[in-house]
């Protein structure tokens, strides 16, 4: 496969200029040409291309990349070594810039030989990436997307679910959905609110980052942004976005252990004084304190959202019914004994009457 000028261009987010001076000067010269005379650029150029521009980034000069390139063949393993050297001998902000490289020998050294379309791609989102974030950013971006993966394909599966059944964003399965987005991305970027705002605003802008490496296609960045708008409007009323950066994160599969472990409960008749129902009731706590890292007050503030707001109601981890009888478990002389109501100085029956 072979590339004119212009669709390298295009694809890489260079000027043709650019590419014609790289051209002129023996840097990157095109490995054919067209019976029209067009420059033809193949996977080894887009390569060589790549070594070029990640070096350019770092401030060295067309001239120090030519000497660097010279020599060996062109595998990326030792396109980036090279790179690495360089910066540690010749750039003062080698911390920067060598983690930059670092992440992405990572990443080619962990798969198969790249083909020119992954050249064209790492290319494409280097550029975009650079605009919005630090190598230190992207590091603990991609180092905690291990923290989340698991869940995210869960929940962007059941996303497309809700979307192909055409269901409004008000919707009880939409709402839930919501909540677990947002606490998925909120755990993603470490409580980082103003770094969750960066990722967001970079998705919506920046055609090129959308659908790839499992990231949500636009429709679905839409569809779901409608949905949590909602819930941040209410949610809003009661919590502030420093409240929102000392939220913990629960995993979606505790609250549901939860909530099938009251729905048998129910389900068998045991009253709310049952040493098991009061067990459930100390596991709330337990995960409520764990959602607010033992902060009585957003504790409150939380509870007060999700009593005055249908709306949040509905986005629930957990259902009406579950809600309704750990609620009246945890008020109960017995449970005011549990250990985590102590740990949170504050006993959960003042906090869920206030509610």
């Amino acid at each position: 496969m072979l590339l004119k000028v212009g669709e390298l261009a295009r694809r890489t987010g260079l000027t043709v200029r650019t590419l014609h001076h790289y051209d002129e000067i023996g840097l990157l010269a095109p490995s054919g040409r067209s019976e029209a005379g067009y420059r033809l650029y193949s996977q080894a150029d887009v390569q060589r291309l790549h070594g070029i521009q990640t070096m350019r980034q770092m401030g060295l000069a067309l001239s120090d990349i030519g000497e660097l390139l010279a020599g060996e063949g062109m595998a990326p393993e030792r396109i980036i070594g090279q790179q690495i050297r360089a910066l540690d001998q010749q750039i003062t902000q080698a911390t920067e810039l060598r983690g930059r490289l670092a992440m992405l020998r990572d990443g080619l050294m962990a798969g198969a030989e790249p083909d020119m379309g992954n050249w064209l791609e790492a290319l494409a989102l280097m550029t975009t990436y650079g605009k919005y974030f630090s190598s230190a950013e992207l590091k603990q971006i991609f180092t905690n997307w291990s923290l989340i993966e698991a869940d995210w394909l869960v929940v962007k599966d059941l996303v497309r679910s809700a979307m192909d059944r055409q269901l409004p964003p008000d919707n009880p399965e939409v709402q839930a959905l919501a909540y677990r987005w947002m606490a998925l991305m909120l755990h993603w970027m470490g409580g980082d609110i103003d770094l969750l705002d960066r990722w967001g605003h970079m998705f919506r802008t920046e055609p090129s980052t959308q659908g790839r490496n499992h990231a949500p296609p636009g429709d679905m960045i839409e569809f779901v942004e409608t949905a949590i708008k909602l819930r941040m409007a209410l949610l809003e009323k009661y919590v502030t976005r420093d409240d929102l950066r000392g939220l913990g994160h629960v995993p979606h599969a505790q609250w549901a252990e939860l909530e099938a472990q009251v729905q048998q409960l129910l389900a068998q008749g045991i009253p709310t004084q049952h040493p098991d129902a009061i067990a459930a009731a100390w596991r709330w706590d337990q995960l409520f304190g764990q959602l607010t890292c033992g902060s009585p007050a957003l504790r409150e503030k939380l509870i007060a959202a999700s009593e005055q707001e249908p709306l949040l109601q509905a986005g629930s981890p957990l259902s009406a019914p579950v809600r309704a009888y750990l609620k009246a478990a945890l008020l109960l002389p017995a449970a005011a004994a549990s250990p985590a109501t102590h740990a949170a100085e504050k006993s959960p029956k003042k906090v869920f009457q206030k509610a």
